[in-house]
């Protein structure tokens, strides 16, 4: 069978847009090919606010998340492929799913050196990412029945 996670990525991101709540993205920078301002990443860890205000072009495939977004004022893509996406909950509730029980996917608790990124752009700033939620804070998510 194929994996899960893209599936539940795109089925919960409607939900929580459709519950007026912001959606949020938990991404291990760590993993090779992410694409995301590393200034930003603390801990190898990196909050996204992926909601349609501050994106442009999302796109969640099988593969990966991609999308545009403006950092410091300069528009930047990024990459991050699906099996780094550690979580999907909203910023309002913390409602949502933390991921990583899937084969090939990364144990959300497992340290890792942060690898170095070449090619993206020098910024300070950005409307896709979250400076009030702590990327090393986990959020705190509830069943949804």
């Amino acid at each position: 069978m194929t994996p899960s996670r893209p599936y539940l990525m795109r089925g919960l991101y409607e939900w929580i847009l459709d519950n007026d709540s912001t959606p949020y993205v938990l991404v291990d920078a760590n993993i090779l090919d992410v694409q995301v301002p590393m200034e930003h990443v603390n801990d190898g860890q990196i909050v996204l606010n992926v909601s349609p205000g501050a994106v442009r072009d999302l796109l969640i495939n099988n593969e990966a998340m991609s999308f545009n977004a403006r950092f410091a004022g300069v528009t930047q893509n990024v990459f991050v492929p699906i099996v780094a996406v550690l979580a999907v909950y909203a910023k309002e509730t913390g409602e949502g799913m933390v991921f990583g029980n899937e084969a090939g996917a990364p144990d959300p608790t497992d340290p890792r050196p942060t690898k170095p990124k070449e090619g993206l752009a020098d910024v300070s700033t950005s409307s896709a990412i979250d400076k009030t939620v702590s990327p090393i804070r986990r959020p705190s998510l509830t069943v949804v029945k």
